[in-house]
């Protein structure tokens, strides 16, 4: 008995760029930790444009004038939509998150693990924190589900990481 190929989840990503031109390049510890938030993205998520059933979908990120573009299409290339996303409200939340990183960074070197365990818990409250807000931006234009705002909030993130 022949079986039927498993359904193929159309409500995902299944491609994320980013436009060097106005993200730009960046160091070669920058460009991994990019890619590897582009993997992990593309690997698990839900993603889809509010009353669109055509995906999967192609996510090309640039930044124009502090706004983040999600230019989406399908995966043959028609466009859907394209969002401008204010980086406005995100400005503290990003810095207090590299703040706190860069706190972790510095204590799993000296610190007790408490210590560090303390400073991790307050970046994974940060970055979830984090994840709601792009969520909630992203409100009625695009859903994803919690687990995929938090891999969108950590390219937000690594986009703005100066190395």
């Amino acid at each position: 008995m022949k079986r039927s190929p498993p359904a193929r989840d159309t409500k995902r990503l299944v491609k994320v760029s980013l436009d060097e031109n106005t993200i730009g390049a960046a160091s070669r510890d920058i460009e991994h930790e990019r890619a590897i938030a582009i993997y992990d993205l593309i690997e698990e998520n839900s993603f889809f444009p509010v009353g669109h059933d055509g995906g999967p979908y192609c996510l090309a990120l640039q930044v124009v004038e502090n706004r983040l573009v999600f230019d989406i299409r399908t995966e043959s290339g028609d466009p859907v939509i394209a969002h401008y996303l204010s980086l406005s409200p995100f400005r503290r939340l990003v810095k207090d998150y590299f703040l706190v990183c860069e706190s972790y960074y510095q204590a799993i070197r000296t610190a007790t693990p408490s210590h560090i365990e303390a400073i991790d818990m307050g970046r994974r409250a940060l970055h979830n924190e984090g994840s709601e807000l792009l969520q909630q931006r992203l409100k009625n234009k695009v859903a994803v589900d919690f687990d995929t705002a938090r891999r969108l909030f950590t390219l937000l993130t690594v986009l703005h990481w100066k190395g």
